[in-house]
């Protein structure tokens, strides 16, 4: 009696943990099937997208010697602020000065010459009109005279020659900027071919950075502007993020757009231009251009609710309580976290946005929450 009693107990037991388990499993069950998603609206919305970019200055002039000789002064240092006109460099000048001076002194023998021509020629031109010397004696006089006048005009120019020369051996900066490295010292000669030349001048007032945009999105900037000109003059201001992750103090604008794409990259060279007033940025560093984009009447979702495919995207919708797997055509914004949707979606579509790692096709679910 007494195990018939204990096998009662047992039984009724395993009964009871059956109907738990089951129970737990069927809510189990239930609970994976619940699933959070989102109805389709369409929203206005600015996009921040980043364009890696080349940062150099306004003008980067190679100072070149234009006579050549020994450097007897050097005049500024390397990182020196300098004026349009500022002396750089000084060329030995004795041999110029020399050069000048023989200059001037075939000036003034060649004044003389024409002085001695004209009496003469005057003198001709008295004894001619007296039938005193023939008129070949004449033209020969004439002839003279314009030949020292024609020396003087020679001399002249060797002079002016003489004179550029010598101010070319005081090198002065062709504009306002920045001197950059300087590899000769006093005493070093130097010369027109000197090819690397002497030093740069960077006109760091303005910085220009250089960017690369594709022809597709060009094309849809200059829809929403009307031309691009209009796109040029209208276009809010830029950002510049630089190498190490900071934003630059201010705002730039785009200065120019190239009117050609490259075929091998599909893009076209754009430059935008940023103030240096404080000289934070450095010609020859990079960084990366910010443009604010803004898009009208458009779809946008996470991207952690999009799946991917063989490179197609899709996501999946909920239609009569099952999930059905839509794909979609998106473009990505750089802020890792939305896809602008072009096709695929219409209003009013509820898609799944939370769970949809565990969904298949025709998958029955049930709506958990709905997010906006």
């Amino acid at each position: 009696m007494k195990i018939l009693k204990i096998c009662r107990t047992v039984t009724l037991c395993v009964f009871i943990w059956v109907l738990t388990s089951c129970s737990t499993n069927e809510h189990q069950e239930d609970a994976a099937h619940l699933f959070s998603t989102m109805t389709i609206s369409k929203t206005d919305v600015t996009i921040n997208k980043s364009y890696s970019a080349s940062i150099y200055g306004r003008q980067d002039i190679k100072i070149i010697p234009r006579v050549d000789g020994y450097l007897t002064s050097v005049l500024v240092k390397e990182g020196e602020i300098v004026r349009k006109g500022q002396p750089l460099f000084v060329i030995d000048q004795v041999s110029y000065n020399a050069n000048l001076q023989s200059a001037k002194a075939n000036v003034a023998v060649s004044e003389a010459n024409i002085a001695n021509a004209e009496l003469t020629y005057q003198s001709k031109k008295a004894l001619f009109e007296k039938n005193i010397v023939s008129k070949f004696e004449l033209s020969a006089a004439e002839n003279e005279l314009k030949t020292a006048q024609a020396l003087l005009l020679q001399a002249k120019a060797q002079e002016d020659v003489a004179l550029n020369n010598l101010s070319f051996t005081v090198i002065k900066s062709p504009s306002d900027g920045v001197v950059g490295n300087v590899p000769y010292r006093t005493g070093d000669y130097v010369s027109t071919a000197t090819q690397e030349g002497l030093t740069v001048i960077s006109d760091n007032s303005q910085i220009y950075v250089y960017f690369s945009m594709t022809e597709n999105e060009l094309r849809s900037l200059v829809r929403e502007y009307g031309t691009p000109e209009r796109l040029i003059k209208q276009m809010p201001e830029i950002e510049l993020q630089l190498n190490d992750g900071t934003r630059y103090e201010s705002k730039g604008h785009i200065e120019s757009i190239s009117g050609i794409i490259n075929t091998q990259t599909g893009t076209a060279s754009v430059r935008g231009v940023f103030p240096n007033k404080n000289r934070l940025l450095w010609s020859g560093s990079i960084g990366s251009v910010i443009i604010p984009q803004k898009f009208t009447d458009v779809v946008v979702i996470p991207q952690n609710v999009v799946g991917e495919i063989q490179d197609k995207l899709f996501v999946f919708k909920a239609v009569e309580g099952k999930a059905k797997r839509t794909f979609i055509t998106a473009e990505k914004i750089n802020d890792g976290k939305k896809y602008i949707i072009r096709q695929g979606l219409e209003l009013g579509d509820v898609i799944v946005t939370e769970g949809a790692g565990v969904l298949t096709d025709d998958m029955p679910i049930q709506i958990k929450t709905e997010k906006h």
